[in-house]
Order: C-alpha cells, then sequence, then structure tokens
C-alpha cells in the first residue's frame, strides 16, 4: 500500500528548455535533454527527465519491412527511451522502447505520437510510412510526428521472441483444425509449448511477460511524453492503439491534450463477444467485395460467393499448393483474404490471387499472407505475432469455459459463412491459459474524469473494429464521434479530405467537428 502510494503521488514541473549537450555523444548521435514536462510520478523522476540520443534510424531496422519503412529516410532521427522492467520496481531491471521522430518545420505545438494498433505493430515503422502524406498537412509545421515500438516490439530491448523463423513456417503449415477429442488435445499442447517458449526465448522470461501489457505501454508513453519535453500528450491511436489512447486517458486523465482514437476496441464487449462481431465484420466486407468482384466481369466466385471462397481454399486443407521452395497452406489463404479486407485497395490483390488460386497457383496469397504476418523474403519475421499473443495473454481475462468456446466458435461460424472451414466446431484451449504470467490490465467499462473531449473515428464498413465499437468508445469517453462511410480499417490520414481536416484542425486547435458529422 505504500508503495502504491508513492507511485501515485506527482510533482508538478514546468518544462524545461531543449538543450543538445555537445561534445560527450558518439560519432553520429545529438544529445536532447528536453524533459522533465509536465507531472512526474514520484520515483520516477531520472526517467521522465532523461536526456535522448537521437542518431541515423539504419541500425534499429530488424527485419526487411522495417529496413524498407525508415531505414534510409534521411528526415527521421531514432533514439531509445529507458523505462523500468517493472514500473513497481523503478531501481530495478530496465528495458528500452525504440523512438522514431520527424521534426516540425514551423511554430511547434508539441509532438504528435501515434501508434498503429495490434497489439504488437511498429510505431516506428508507421511513422516513417506516414512522412510523405504527413509533410502535406498543417501538422508537419505544428507537430514533430514521434512513433514508438512499443515494450517488446521490434526496435524495442528486449523484444519478445517465442518462435524462430523456421517455426512460424512450420506452424502456418499446422492448420489445427481437428476438433476430434484427439485433435483439441494436440492443439492444445502445442499451445502450452508455445508459451514455454515465449518464456524461455525472451529475456527476463516470465518478469518481462508479465509487464507487456496496455498498463505498462501507457506508462512508457507518459515518460516518452515527458522527455519530449511535452507537458500534455497530442496522440493518434489506430485500432489496438485506441485501446491505449483510453487506458492512458484514465491512467493519466491530468496529462490529456487531444486524443484521436480511430477504429475502436470496442470498450463495452468481452473477447467472446468481440470475436463474433469481428466475423461479422469480415463478412459484411467480403460481401462488398464480392460485388466489387463481380462488377468486374472474370470473378471467380459464383452465385453463392460463401459456398465458391470455400471450394477454392478448403483443397487447400489437403493439398497445400507449392509456390518455389514453399507451400501455401489453407491458414495462409485465409489470412491473406482476412489481409486484403482491411481495405478496398487490396481487393485487387485478392481477386488476382483467387484466380491463381483457381488455376493451382500461391504466389499473390502467399505474399499477402506474408504482409500479414510481416515476414521478409530472407523468412525472418517481425515481433508482431509473438507480440499480440503476450499482450493479448495480460490484457484479456483467461477463457477457459469450454461451453462457452465452443459456443462462440459455433456463432463464429454463423457470423461468417466464407470462413467456415467444414469442421465442426471445437473448444481449444489458446496460449493465454497456460501462459506464465497473470492477467494485469483494468477490468469494467473505461473511466476517464475531468479530461478533454476527444475525438473518435468510426468506419460504417470497418471489417476488424466494427463502426459500433466506435460509438461505444465514444459514449463511454463522453467524446465526440466523427463517423466516415466506407469499407476499411481506419482512415485518419489516409488521404479522405473531410476525415483529415476535422482530425487536423482538432489536434492543432482542439476543436472538435460538429455532433454528427459524417464524411463519405
Amino acid at each position: 500500500m505504500v508503495r502504491l502510494l508513492s507511485v501515485l503521488l506527482v510533482i508538478p514541473l514546468v518544462a524545461s528548455c531543449t538543450s543538445i549537450v555537445e561534445g560527450t555523444a558518439k560519432p553520429g548521435v545529438s544529445l536532447e535533454k528536453a524533459g522533465p514536462a509536465g507531472t512526474v510520478p514520484a520515483g520516477l523522476e531520472k526517467y521522465y527527465g532523461q536526456q535522448l540520443g537521437w542518431q541515423d534510424c539504419a541500425p534499429f531496422a530488424t527485419t526487411g519491412s522495417s529496413r524498407s519503412a525508415f531505414g534510409n529516410k534521411r528526415d527521421v532521427e531514432c533514439t531509445r527511451l529507458q523505462v523500468p522492467l517493472d514500473y513497481a520496481k523503478p531501481d530495478g531491471d530496465t528495458i528500452t522502447v525504440g523512438v522514431l521522430r520527424y521534426k516540425a518545420t514551423g511554430e511547434k505545438i508539441g509532438s504528435l505520437l501515434i501508434n498503429p494498433g495490434g497489439p504488437g505493430a511498429s510505431g516506428m515503422a508507421a511513422a516513417a510510412g506516414m512522412v510523405s502524406d504527413y509533410r502535406k498537412t498543417d501538422l508537419a509545421k505544428r507537430f514533430d510526428l514521434v512513433g514508438f515500438d512499443p515494450r517488446g516490439v521490434g526496435a524495442s530491448e528486449p523484444a519478445v521472441k517465442c518462435l524462430t523463423g523456421p517455426e512460424r513456417d512450420a506452424e502456418r503449415l499446422d492448420l489445427d483444425i481437428d476438433t476430434s477429442p484427439a485433435g483439441i488435445a494436440q492443439t492444445e499442447q502445442e499451445n502450452k509449448a508455445y508459451a514455454e517458449k515465449c518464456a524461455a526465448g525472451t529475456k527476463f522470461g516470465a518478469s518481462m511477460l508479465a509487464n507487456l501489457g496496455t498498463r505498462d505501454v501507457v506508462k512508457d508513453m507518459d515518460v516518452l511524453r515527458s522527455a519530449l519535453g511535452d507537458a500534455k500528450l497530442s496522440y493518434v491511436g489506430y485500432s489496438y492503439g485506441t485501446r491505449i489512447g483510453t487506458e492512458y486517458a484514465e491512467t493519466f486523465p491530468q496529462n490529456v491534450r487531444a486524443l484521436i482514437l480511430d477504429g475502436a476496441v470496442d470498450p463495452t464487449q468481452d473477447q467472446l463477444a468481440s470475436l463474433v462481431a469481428q466475423a461479422a465484420g469480415f463478412q459484411k466486407a467480403f460481401n462488398e467485395f464480392v460485388k466489387w468482384c463481380k462488377e468486374k466481369g472474370d470473378c471467380p466466385l459464383g452465385d453463392d460467393a460463401n459456398t465458391s471462397f470455400r471450394q477454392l481454399t478448403t483443397p487447400l486443407i489437403q493439398k497445400p499448393v507449392t509456390v518455389g521452395d514453399r507451400k501455401l497452406s489453407y491458414n495462409d489463404a485465409i489470412t491473406a483474404a482476412i489481409q486484403a479486407l482491411y481495405s478496398e485497395q487490396l481487393w485487387p490483390l485478392l481477386l488476382d490471387g483467387l484466380k491463381e488460386l483457381k488455376n493451382g497457383r500461391g504466389r499473390v496469397l502467399i505474399s499477402l499472407a506474408d504482409a500479414y504476418l510481416d515476414r521478409d523474403d530472407q523468412g525472418n519475421y517481425s515481433t508482431i505475432t509473438d507480440s499480440f499473443n503476450a499482450v493479448h495473454c495480460v490484457d484479456d481475462q483467461r477463457l477457459t469455459d469450454k461451453n462457452a468456446l465452443l459456443d462462440t466458435a459455433k456463432k463464429y461460424k454463423e457470423a461468417a459463412p466464407f470462413l467456415d472451414d467444414g469442421n465442426p466446431p471445437g473448444a481449444a484451449l489458446d496460449s493465454c491459459a497456460f501462459w506464465p504470467a497473470p492477467v494485469s490490465a483494468r477490468t469494467g467499462p473505461p473511466k476517464a474524469d475531468g479530461i478533454p473531449p476527444l475525438l473518435v473515428i468510426s468506419t460504417t464498413g470497418d471489417p476488424a473494429t466494427p463502426y459500433e465499437a466506435g460509438v461505444n468508445l465514444a459514449k463511454a469517453l463522453n467524446s465526440r464521434l466523427l463517423t466516415y462511410e466506407g469499407v476499411q480499417h481506419t482512415v485518419f490520414l489516409q488521404g479522405v479530405g473531410c476525415v483529415d481536416n476535422a482530425g487536423v484542425k482538432y489536434l492543432i486547435d482542439q476543436t472538435l467537428p460538429a455532433d454528427g458529422t459524417r464524411c463519405a
């Protein structure tokens, strides 16, 4: 109790001026001390006021995709933020968070932090990828664009490591769709072994896994806010990034300036209800894809598109398609379809992939699956899948009621018939049931009293985070909802002028769009 109170006490500090310490840095590294700024929890002063060493981003690239994203960019710089492994033990082991920055070109308001979701996606790569479009907005003049890899992800150290590249390739061929008692037992044994590999392969083991959740990510984000010299936080969170933003508003309401939450995780649904809602969302997106596909005139899907899709993909269960020295599995084909349904821009690739599959080829589909799983052409995977599982296992309650799991499996097949593999529903325990670390997230609906109004953006045809999730999050946070009429997952700063203009104005002026605003 005494330790908890000491962490909750805050000391108000005035933001200090940025200073570059010359003559002590390594060649190519600029030292900068911009914090501490704003409120600082007692006992964490050394972290909140730490000096950052900015340098070229190439050494921070860990896979082919991250090298492509920022390895050769000259207009961004990178650093590592030091944070406690366990915030209850600030004098114990430390870890680092990778940070990338594109500096403002005009009169700066502060930093704009972003998170692209996942959990497990690289904020550094996302920020680097946004720079060219970001420059076209007034945000580029007023905010440093800052992307960070949450703890355990990408360039942050240590990274979560569960499977090697070859092991991940093999797992993609291991379907785990046998729902007989023997098949369920085998799947559970594999999930248990996976959890054990995560603890064995990740530095600090179970201690690291216990401190990977959103609870700890938002504390890192507050340290970063201060170290960057910002008294209050401006932030854009996409998809799971909305959960980070919501948790931050609950934990640090006094430090909130402006938050955009786009593609919301529904705060009113439990995991099982969310799974079924997501299945329905992808079915809705698939139906829209089918309409587009048939308008093209060369669509390989027949009058009953759900059946046609299954007839194309389920033969892969018995006979994967050879693609060079690899094989396209049924799991890969489904992953490819899911990847393409995130955005209409990927529909032509899905069409090409299905036409290829009809002719016994799988190059396009395996490439889409590789993109979703972040596998480069050398067979290296990013941390996204292992991080996704690790965060999920400490953020969400354990699912051990097999009757509830079986009921959800039935509802999932009913909600998304195009994804039905033809096997009876099953109820295998996932890796979280065997996770060597406790659940640490908050429970119940969000409560963030005293925060300024936030902007929640929700898309009517979002397959991954259905529209109603944004409606519910806006209500829960007493914030403004902006509706986008489209079929894609998230939309802000993606070229839709109505949405972008509203979001930019809010971030700069803190002026919200009119209640009920809809963009198309």
